[in-house]
């Protein structure tokens, strides 16, 4: 008797989704898992509500092939286990088309090792990590990987003359893997690696002893790899302790994040490396239509912010392979459009075949200012 209604329920969807389909039309569900609530929460919810305005803008223009949009989510709070769990329960549910919106290097890595994207043949469209991934089968990344972005730091400090370097960096399996490519690419540039710190992945601590190696080294430039929640951590203790080094963070460390943590003296000539862009400006159609979009939403669940764009790259990509997968809609011919995407989405391009799942290379340098704006 206890399983009666869930099977009621399950009938009257199956019953909707074939008149739907018997019509010709039928809705596309997108699933995202996130770290809804918890140090990456504000990311997370940003990154889903900018994956809804993007179908939302697709769902006003008719859909696509007669065919409508609409995001499942569910919170697992940033831990692995939960992630897991509760993504085998919206496959089950919800029957999702395509994954989206994923965050953290261990929830990422243990997703992959589970084989349940194999196993259900979907793919996971857009995800941010912290560490640098290989390429898998059905896990695709709309943003350019972490291996660019320390490239691009490095090569602005090399060019100004900064070519001793610490680096900052969470303790994780993907650990070796970015040390391997950071030494690789201070070898091309002509830097050198001179002081290393690991912090607890998925937490926020800075123990003193991870300063005093900064401090020890006195590298002329330090490198932040880390969430935003961490990176606000470092940077508060290295300031306040005394440290003049300059800090260059990667994307993930979110400049909203920080923002909201840190004084106008720990802000002032921080850099932070963009894979997106700005949001607040008007400089192409993409950040345009997303300005547009964002500014007439009813009541954001947060801020327009970085992630929130990279979420809507995330849903734009999602709409233009549901286009090319035609009005059949199934797992298998959305996999086959996605390895086929060619887009520019207005000033910012991506694409992917078999065997490139990073779909993006566009990264820039950003500078905050004491008040906690970015300027290019």
């Amino acid at each position: 008797m206890k399983t009666f209604p869930s099977f009621v329920r399950g009938l009257a969807v199956v019953c909707t989704l074939a008149v739907s389909l018997a019509a010709g039309a039928a809705q596309i569900v997108v699933g995202q898992v996130a770290p809804l609530s918890g140090l990456d929460g504000t990311q997370a919810r940003a990154y889903s509500t900018g994956i809804q305005l993007a179908l939302n803008k697709a769902n006003k223009a008719g859909g696509v092939n007669g065919h409508t949009f609409s995001l499942v989510r569910k919170d697992d709070g940033g831990r692995p286990a939960d992630n897991l769990a509760a993504t085998k329960a919206l496959l089950s549910e919800s029957r999702p088309l395509v994954l989206a919106g994923y965050f953290g290097d261990r929830i990422v890595g243990e997703l992959v090792g589970s084989k349940l994207l194999e196993t259900e043949n979907i793919a996971l469209v857009g995800y941010r990590v912290n560490e640098i991934r290989g390429e898998v089968p059905l896990v695709y990344s709309v943003r350019a990987n972490l291996r660019d972005e320390i490239n691009k730091i490095t090569e602005h400090l090399v060019t100004v003359g900064v070519t001793r370097l610490g680096l900052f960096y969470p303790d994780g399996p993907g650990a070796a893997t970015l040390l391997t490519a950071m030494e690789e690419v201070m070898k091309a540039r002509g830097a050198k690696l001179t002081a290393k710190a690991t912090y607890v992945q998925g937490t926020n601590k800075v123990p003193n002893a991870v300063v005093d190696t900064f401090f020890t080294a006195a590298p002329q430039a330090i490198i932040v790899v880390a969430s935003g929640a961490a990176a606000a951590a470092f940077i508060e203790k290295y300031r306040l302790d005394g440290g003049t080094a300059q800090l260059f963070a990667h994307s993930g460390a979110d400049i909203e994040q920080i923002s909201q943590r840190l004084g106008e003296d720990q802000l002032k000539g921080l850099a932070i490396t963009q894979v997106t862009p700005n949001p607040y400006k008007i400089a192409g159609r993409l950040s345009k239509e997303f300005s547009d979009i964002a500014s007439k939403a009813p009541n954001l669940e947060v801020p327009m912010s970085y992630a929130m764009m990279e979420g809507y790259i995330a849903g734009a990509v999602i709409v233009e392979a549901a286009r090319r997968m035609g009005p059949k809609i199934s797992r298998e011919g959305f996999v086959n459009a996605l390895d086929s995407i060619d887009v520019d989405l207005g000033g910012y391009k991506v694409g992917f075949k078999p065997g490139m799942r990073s779909g993006s290379r566009f990264v820039e340098l950003t500078i905050v200012t004491a008040t906690g704006r970015i300027r290019q």
